[in-house]
């Protein structure tokens, strides 16, 4: 029998505890996990999801293992028997034998008529008190044993249905042994082959290791997740309960806060509009999205204001100013967004946004509008009144706008003036596709000349060449 993860099976004839009778375990080489891209190592604290193809290989690779019965007892059996015996331990002999027997017969019955949902039923009856006195080794044995069942059924139904009650029953209680429980569910989602019960299992390693605090085992699950989607082909509803899972666990890490604002813009990107109940369950995400955008101190560009679900504050009797703040952040300049500030301060605190911050934030914001609306030569005292700083701050300004990657440009001391050669779109609309079109054709152009003139200029020289062959000869 071949399984997925490290497993112990029973020795039924022998009375002894379930993790002295050890199966042979063989390294075979990279992981089926990994092969198969689910981003997890056999040590659930080292979850990596390796190179681009999803694979590692080396001293990174997990190994996979190979179970050799040591017994002649289906392994399934074994189980049921191991965890009855725990469960009526304390019942004494006379009661605990009746009752351990009638449930291995059940389970027997079970597997002759095939009916395996109801099987894992009876195998996580007891599951609770196995996770509370079963050592680690032992559990891991018994779920991997148990989640090799979705294996049996040939119904993808039947292999969601047990595969859902699994994953269920392993997420109850996540504060105890949390990161066994999330190996667990790993291993499960690596024996499944339907994409869609895949995902609803990742959902639930999610929420358990939201729950139990251990959200740093599933963070470089999200580096996958591209491919995680194509291969899961989920609805937009489903892909809302993703994205917005991802976005609230990232930003519970440090360093992690651009990406969660990604994944809180990809999740707000599936509202279409159509809906208005849909779109008022939108409201609040779009909110703190347009927060999370002001506060990110190095993020300058985003395509929010287009947006439907952002786009329905602009007219709603509460959120209205803090679409207005957008839209100053994207559209406007220092002037704008000192005016909105002196008659919205208590907003602007409710949201914990700190004033000097967003000073500093626009100055460069309306540095860049300069940049990309003006003339290429700016001059400092064009600079110094949009920001409203000193003449002799404008280079440090220009400097800090140079670092931050928001534009190219030569600074001319002599004459006073900022000669810009590049400055980044902080929206990127359809005003703005269509000037990178015209640019584009401009450029297609220019080429083409440069050929001709080139094939031209050829012509000319392959001409000389041979009259002065003819001459020569």
């Amino acid at each position: 029998m071949i399984l997925s993860g490290p497993a112990h099976i029973i020795n039924r004839a022998v009375q002894k505890p379930f993790s002295a009778l050890q199966p042979l375990l063989h390294s075979a080489g990279i992981c089926h996990q990994l092969a198969l891209g689910f981003p997890v190592s056999s040590n659930v604290h080292q979850i990596d999801g390796g190179g681009d193809d999803g694979s590692r290989q080396g001293s990174d690779a997990a190994a996979m293992t190979t179970v050799v019965p040591t017994s002649e007892e289906d392994p399934a059996l074994a189980v049921v028997r191991f965890t009855a015996e725990m469960s009526w331990a304390d019942a004494g002999p006379e009661v605990a034998e009746p009752q351990v027997s009638r449930l291995c017969i059940e389970a027997q019955e079970c597997m002759i008529g095939g009916r395996w949902l109801d099987l894992v039923s009876l195998m996580l009856t007891s599951a609770d008190l196995v996770f509370a006195k079963a050592s680690e080794k032992d559990l891991e044995c018994i779920f991997t044993i148990i989640s090799n069942i979705v294996k049996k059924p040939e119904s993808l139904d039947q292999v969601h249905e047990i595969a859902e009650l699994i994953s269920s029953k392993i997420v109850q209680q996540p504060n105890e042994k949390p990161s066994l429980r999330l190996k667990i569910l790993f291993n499960l989602y690596n024996l499944l082959d339907n994409p869609y019960s895949r995902f609803i299992v990742y959902m639930k390693a999610l929420n358990l290791a939201t729950n139990a605090k251990v959200t740093e085992h599933v963070l470089p699950s999200f580096k996958k997740m591209d491919n995680f989607l194509k291969e899961w082909n989920i609805g937009v509803k489903d892909q809302r309960e993703l994205f917005l899972a991802i976005s609230n666990i990232l930003k519970e890490h440090k360093g992690h806060t651009k990406e969660s604002f990604k994944f809180l813009t990809r999740y707000l990107a599936t509202f279409s509009g159509d809906d208005t109940q849909t779109m008022n369950e939108a409201k609040s995400a779009a909110v703190n999205t347009i927060i999370e955008f002001v506060k990110l101190p190095d993020m300058f560009q985003c395509d929010l204001l287009d947006m439907p679900a952002v786009a329905q504050l602009e007219k709603d009797a509460i959120y209205a100013p803090v679409y207005q703040l957008l839209k100053i952040f994207l559209t406007q300049r220092l002037d704008a967004y000192m005016a909105f500030e002196a008659s919205n301060s208590t907003l602007l605190k409710t949201y914990g946004l700190v004033h000097e911050d967003c000073i500093t934030k626009m100055r460069l914001l309306s540095l860049v509008d300069l940049g990309s609306k003006e003339s290429d030569r700016i001059p400092y005292s064009v600079i110094k009144d949009v920001l409203q700083i000193d003449v002799n701050e404008v280079e440090s300004w220009v400097v800090k706008a140079i670092t931050a990657k928001l534009f190219n440009c030569k600074i001319d001391q002599m004459n006073q003036v900022v000669i810009v050669s590049y400055a980044v779109e902080r929206v990127f609309g359809p005003k703005q596709w269509k000037a990178l079109q015209t640019k584009l054709e401009t450029w297609k152009g220019n080429i083409a000349n440069l050929l001709s003139t080139i094939q031209a200029n050829k012509i000319v020289d392959d001409g000389s060449q041979a009259t002065q062959g003819a001459m020569i000869r």
